[in-house]
């Protein structure tokens, strides 16, 4: 395996832990994998038998609704046995460590874990300690990455803009405390996006920021003009240490996503976000369920994204 966790010799993908590092080819051999997938999910009929007889484990370490549901969706479409390991009554709230729960699953022949844990790193560590041929996908950890989900993000503004070359994104709000961005910052980049804007209080923007290549902008109005792609985060109260901010209304009032805001990016600009939704905190409804809103659209190419991932790393993608 190469120094990069995330492939073998040959550039294949092993894991998926984190956009950064990533090829671009890689990343566009995802996007058009799940192209295929998306015509799967129109069907009547939405299976394949990719991954008959594979057993995948969803281990959640922290809660989330959306991106658990829409991995068992993707996994039982590809025919795979799903395991959803309800973390609150299992081992580890009886002082099992971390890696004493993968093995014991290991040793019940897993062959894909799909791990959610608020400390950095955690899918990391896992990957580093399960055997060959055991699978590993970050479905978020900490502040730190949520690939699937900076992937589906590449692969709806591909879908609405058909050519990266030509754009200017903004990502807006909580970038600090805010494991999609990152994601979307590395893949936004390597995919050749001109110009990426991190918009937002500088409370709420990493040091340093600009080295990932980005643009700031405290200026909301500045941040949004002429832009093709507007992506909103969520606020993230329950990452944030101390009084980073006034207050949600305060915080709304000077970069919640408006209708009179919006008009200052392109015509045909799209509004993307990752969900959950704060309605009137980060986004305003009108936004949220306007005409340039591709949001519901997300979660749907979101299911094809994560079957393609799987099916990659299960080498059934060819």
């Amino acid at each position: 395996m190469s120094a990069n966790l995330q492939l073998d010799s040959q550039g294949r993908l092993v894991h998926l832990l984190t956009t950064e590092g990533l090829p671009r080819s890689l990343i566009l051999h995802i996007l058009d994998t799940a192209a295929q997938f998306v015509s799967v999910n129109e069907r009547e009929v939405k299976k394949v038998p990719l991954l008959r007889g594979k057993s995948i484990f969803n281990v959640f370490f922290e809660n989330s609704t959306r991106t658990r549901t829409t991995f068992e969706i993707a996994a039982k479409r590809l025919s795979a046995d799903v395991i959803n390991l309800n973390i609150g009554s299992s081992s580890t709230a009886k002082g099992e460590t971390l890696l004493d729960t993968v093995w014991n699953l290991q040793a019940m022949d897993a062959d894909m874990f799909v791990v959610r844990h608020a400390e950095a790193g955690a899918p990391h560590l896992i990957a580093r300690h399960v055997k060959p041929g055991v699978h590993v996908v970050n479905a978020g950890d900490g502040r730190h990455a949520h690939p699937t989900q900076g992937l589906l993000d590449m692969y709806t503004i591909r879908h609405y803009k058909q050519d990266f070359s030509r754009l200017v994104v903004a990502i807006v709000g909580d970038v600090l405390h805010s494991r999609v961005a990152r994601s979307q910052i590395h893949a936004l980049t390597t995919l050749g996006v001109p110009e990426v804007r991190v918009v937002g209080p500088k409370t709420l923007l990493p040091k340093d920021v600009e080295r990932l290549g980005v643009r700031v902008f405290h200026d909301v109005a500045a941040g949004l003009r002429d832009c093709d792609v507007v992506i909103t985060l969520r606020l993230q109260n329950e990452r944030m240490s101390g009084p980073l901010l006034p207050s949600a209304g305060e915080f709304n009032k000077t970069y919640g996503l408006t209708p009179e805001k919006l008009a200052l990016a392109k015509p045909d600009a799209i509004v993307m976000h990752p969900g959950p939704i704060n309605r009137g905190v980060e986004i305003d409804s009108g936004v949220a369920d306007g005409t340039h809103s591709v949001i519901m659209p997300q979660v749907t190419f979101g299911i094809a994204v994560r079957m393609a991932v799987m099916a990659i790393l299960a080498g059934n993608d060819r």
